[in-house]
């Protein structure tokens, strides 16, 4: 009996740390994260995200299939390049841009800039696509870094994707129902880490990143009603069966790990396509990702987005919108076989229910006929 009286109050004491131990891991702050999508263009992302409600170009391709059956030309895009940078980014890498793939030049830059994020994403696509058909080229480099405030922890995401796409779409009833879909080999390289010491040395993409080849595709649908303003609602269910990066080991790289699954995800729209003048025709969109995701993002605002454009006889564009929670705005200048186009955004960075905003900025230079 003495035994057990004694050994009581240790016992409690075991039970309290314990508790304790448990209250502190479930109280550890979300890890900041964005939504990564495999396709980001500049006119959704001017349009606040907007995009399967309102493509009708050659990026419909990746874009939303469907959206194919909306083209009235061919259309060959030459080249494409797309470079994004965020607001904080020279302040953390200076003008050796360039370095953003050597993860050990970003943590020596950033342990100088701690809690400052750096982003750039750079792509391409050339594409041949004519009315209900398409294929193209896809290659994009996306880096976001930082160092916690604390200054021992550094995040590195770095995602390379090459990839080869091909699509269609059926029109039905005079167009007032398209279903198009899409499938492509992609090669993906990537870094999912924030848990790298800031004294680690030695740091490179072949002891970091996972590489694999994948087979993917997207299914999309959109139902217009042949009445005043075009109104539509539109759907993409994404990476059918969820996406794995196992097919075979990447074409640049071979590493123990695959690349994570993309899990499949459905994103929806309602738009409006009212024409304002003789020569002036207008888009509006609402589009939500990832739309039954009711379980990992309480946030809905995070996967939420509104756009609207404002064209001019095919020339000029005028783009603005709200991604997420945050303002963004664009224009675009067409002229024979040249396009150039700007915009700003914000991305949410943040955990769950705690936002936290990036500003961007993209520019886009196209050579197409």
């Amino acid at each position: 009996m003495r035994r057990d009286s004694d050994d009581l109050p240790c016992m409690k004491t075991r039970l309290l740390l314990l508790a304790l131990g448990h209250i502190l891991i479930l109280s550890e702050p979300v890890m900041a994260r964005e939504r990564y999508e495999f396709y980001n263009g500049i006119r959704g992302l001017s349009m606040g995200g907007a995009a399967i409600g309102t493509v009708n170009d050659e990026t419909a391709l990746i874009v939303n299939p469907a959206g194919l059956g909306r083209l009235r030309d061919f259309y060959i895009t030459i080249a494409d390049p797309e470079v994004e940078l965020g607001v904080q980014t020279e302040q953390v890498i200076g003008t050796g841009v360039m370095d953003v793939i050597d993860p050990q030049k970003v943590l020596d830059k950033a342990k100088e800039k701690p809690g400052k994020h750096l982003h750039t994403r750079a792509q391409v696509f050339p594409s041949i696509v004519v009315p209900n058909f398409g294929i193209g080229v896809f290659a994009k480099n996306v880096v976001d870094a930082e160092v916690n405030l604390a200054g021992d922890e550094f995040t590195y995401d770095y995602t390379n994707d090459y990839a080869i796409v091909a699509g269609f779409n059926f029109r039905f009833w005079d167009g007032i129902i398209k279903v198009g879909a899409n499938g492509r080999v992609v090669n993906r390289t990537e870094v999912r880490r924030d848990d790298i010491l800031t004294t680690e040395t030695g740091l490179t993409l072949n002891n970091l990143a996972a590489s694999g080849i994948g087979v993917a595709s997207d299914a999309g649908l959109i139902l217009t009603l042949p009445v005043a303003s075009l109104p539509s609602i539109s759907g993409v269910y994404r990476d059918l069966g969820g996406t794995n990066y196992s097919l075979r080991d990447g074409m640049f790289m071979t590493t123990a790990n695959d690349p994570a699954r993309t899990k499949s995800t459905l994103d929806t729209a309602l738009s409006f396509q009212p024409i304002l003048g003789k020569r002036t025709r207008s888009i509006w969109s609402l589009e939500l990702r990832d739309a039954l995701n009711v379980e990992e993002e309480k946030d809905i605002m995070r996967r939420a987005h509104f756009g609207v454009e404002l064209n001019v006889a095919d020339a000029f564009f005028l783009r603005a919108g709200m991604n997420q929670r945050y303002w963004s705005a664009g224009f675009e200048l067409s002229t024979g076989n040249y396009q150039f186009q700007v915009a700003s955004y914000g991305e949410d960075i943040g955990a769950d229910e705690a936002p936290v905003e990036d500003r961007r900025y993209v520019a886009k230079f196209a050579f197409r006929f």
